[in-house]
C-alpha cells in the first residue's frame, strides 16, 4: 500500500516538474498580441480596399456602364 501511495507521488512529482521545467514561450499574452495584431491588419486592409473601391473603381465601372448604354450609332 505504501508502495502504491509512493509511486502516485513520484508521479505526480515528476508530472509537475516537467510543467514547471517547461521552458516553451507561448503564454495568453503572446497568443492575445498575435490575434490583436491578426484584426488590425485585417482591419486596415478592409478599410484600403473600401477606399479604393469607392474612389478609383467603382466610378470608373459606372462610367463604363454608362457608355455602353448611351451607345448612339
Amino acid at each position: 500500500m505504501f508502495k502504491k501511495i509512493s509511486n502516485k507521488f513520484n508521479s505526480i512529482c515528476t508530472r509537475v516538474t516537467t510543467a514547471v521545467m517547461n521552458c516553451k514561450a507561448e503564454g495568453y499574452v503572446d497568443s492575445g498580441v498575435k490575434i490583436l495584431i491578426a484584426v488590425v491588419i485585417g482591419a486596415l486592409l478592409l478599410a484600403g480596399l473600401y477606399t479604393l473601391f469607392n474612389t478609383t473603381i467603382m466610378p470608373t465601372v459606372t462610367t463604363k456602364v454608362q457608355e455602353l448604354f448611351n451607345y448612339k450609332g
